[in-house]
């Protein structure tokens, strides 16, 4: 896949798990992706949840890496 793919996948797949971090009054912006890492920005109630880093690297980044091997990790912006 070539970047401009890898994006697009990426924020398919952010579409997807926007919904569920909006019912808890949280929500998901892709910033970018460089050298094999997603940027993301996590907004709202997910901004100051106590839970935030297990929702991005057990939750967000796990099923960005599982469908995109491209993708090392996935990192909050903030």
């Amino acid at each position: 896949m070539n970047n401009d793919d890898i994006v697009k996948k990426i924020k398919e797949l952010i579409d997807k798990l926007r919904p569920f971090l909006m019912n808890d009054g949280g929500n998901l912006e892709f910033v970018e992706y460089k050298d094999n890492i997603v940027y993301v920005r996590l907004m709202g109630a997910c901004e100051d949840c106590p839970m935030m880093d297990i929702t991005l690297k057990d939750g967000i980044e796990e099923l960005i890496v599982n469908e995109i091997p491209e993708v090392l990790e996935v990192r909050n912006v903030g």
